[in-house]
């Protein structure tokens, strides 16, 4: 079942979460897209409840494009009607060639972003990085050395690149209407999920299932989780890790470098946040 107005996708992929490293949970009907690594992506996908997400990289990573469509559909789980299907690719929103790529493929999807206070995302971006090394028993920098350079911040550091929101979104506009983004605000997903959640709902046509007597409050973890039909759903141990230490001198250092390109970003979307 489609909506008026938006063609049943060549394949059965209903959301294709383009990620920016390190957000919080998402959703989508139809042929829809989002992204952020980082940004609460795997928070959304929970409490909107779909059917199936899967990581392809398939728009992004040469390789996999060359396979062909044919390949990217093999990838797909089954999906009976009314069910949802996910792709949940972390580099999407990053990457230069993935917005044409996406619009070739189906010009009609509409695309879930999903954005947290920049600075926080770099540094739960690091953190997961130090903890994949660390557990492969291998050495990592610590995050100052990576962020600092001569007393400046580093611009050629790959975190801080990813967070730099209006130079990605300005090539999605290039190939998208601004009508066919939902912006979600990462940060408020994690205090109130329920309003950024009916606002997903309401753009994506799915029937409002969701209500505040769905949460509750997990002390232990710091965050909310998902209570349906009896049963309760948190994000795995990963979510809600404490972040990696960084000095106060330089976290306001990272703010004041984040300022302007933020103020781009609220100009862009409409809107703003109370980021750093």
């Amino acid at each position: 079942n489609y909506a008026a107005g938006f063609p049943a996708p060549p394949l059965p992929l209903h959301l294709l979460v383009l990620l920016l490293p390190q957000c919080h949970p998402a959703a989508v009907a139809r042929s829809d897209y989002y992204w952020v690594r980082k940004g609460g992506t795997r928070a959304l996908l929970e409490m909107l409840n779909l059917h199936q997400d899967v990581e392809v990289h398939y728009f992004n990573i040469e390789e996999h494009f060359r396979r062909g469509l044919a390949w990217y559909k093999a990838q797909m789980p089954f999906t009976l009607p009314g069910q949802l299907t996910v792709e949940k690719t972390p580099g999407y929103f990053a990457s230069p060639q993935a917005p044409a790529r996406v619009w070739a493929l189906n010009p009609a999807v509409r695309l879930l972003l999903i954005v947290r206070d920049p600075a926080e995302r770099l540094i739960s971006d690091y953190t997961q990085v130090l903890h994949n090394r660390l557990t492969r028993h291998k050495p990592y920098q610590p995050l100052e050395e990576l962020l600092i350079n001569k007393g400046h911040i580093d611009p050629a550091y790959k975190a801080l690149q990813r967070s730099l929101y209006h130079q990605h979104l300005a090539r999605w506009l290039e190939v998208f209407p601004r009508e066919q983004i939902h912006v979600v605000d990462g940060d408020a997903l994690i205090r109130d999920p329920f309003p950024e959640l009916r606002k997903a709902e309401r753009f994506l046509d799915l029937p409002p299932r969701i209500s505040p007597d769905n949460f509750y409050y997990n002390t232990t973890k710091g965050f909310y989780c998902l209570l349906s039909a009896g049963h309760d759903k948190c994000l795995d141990e990963s979510k809600g890790r404490p972040h990696a230490p960084l000095s106060t001198q330089a976290f306001q250092k990272l703010c004041r470098y984040f300022r302007k390109p933020n103020k781009m970003f609220f100009e862009m979307i409409g809107r703003s946040f109370s980021w750093c």
